[in-house]
C-alpha cells in the first residue's frame, strides 16, 4: 500500500488497521482483502476515517477526488458503499445492495463469498473516474 501523505491520513490508516485486527474473524480478513484490492486498483487512494461519534466508532473511507467507497463491517456482511455507485457501470453485477437509490450502490460480502477481483478493481477505477469527472465539471462551472 502507498505511504500516506499526511498525519491525518496515517491516523486513518492506523484506525482501519486496528478495526481489521479488532474484528479478528472473516470480516477483518474480508476488509483487509478489499482494502488491498482498492489500493491495487488505484495507488492514489487516500484512506480516511469519518463519522466517529460517541454512538459510532467511525467508518473506513477510501477517497480519490471525493469518496470512492466506505468499508463497513456488520454482523453478517462487510458492506462496501460506493458514493457515486448509481453512475458507475457495473457490467459484472457486483452491486447487490442499495440498488433502489439514485446515488449510492453497495456490495454486501458475506462469510465465504469471493469477490471477482478484476471486476472489483474495474469498479474502483470507474468510481475514481466518476469522482474526477464531477470535480472537473464543478471546476469548469466556477470559471
Amino acid at each position: 500500500m502507498k505511504a500516506t501523505s499526511s498525519p491525518s491520513d496515517e491516523a486513518a490508516s492506523a484506525k482501519i488497521t486496528k478495526r481489521i485486527e479488532e474484528l479478528g474473524d472473516w470480516r477483518g480478513e474480508t476488509l483487509a482483502h478489499v482494502r488491498q484490492l482498492i489500493h491495487d486498483a488505484d495507488p492514489e487512494i487516500v484512506e480516511e476515517w469519518k463519522w466517529e461519534k460517541p454512538s459510532s466508532s467511525g467508518t473506513p473511507v477510501f477517497s480519490h477526488d471525493g469518496i470512492v467507497c466506505t468499508g463497513e463491517s456488520h454482523k453478517q456482511v462487510v458492506k462496501l458503499t460506493f458514493a457515486r455507485g448509481a453512475t458507475v457501470k457495473d457490467p459484472k453485477k457486483l452491486f447487490n445492495s442499495s440498488l433502489e437509490g439514485n446515488v449510492r450502490r453497495a456490495i454486501d460480502l458475506r462469510e465465504g463469498e469471493k469477490i471477482n477481483e478484476a471486476a472489483f478493481k474495474q469498479l474502483i477505477r470507474a468510481a475514481v473516474a466518476a469522482n474526477s469527472a464531477a470535480l472537473a465539471e464543478r471546476a469548469a462551472r466556477k470559471k
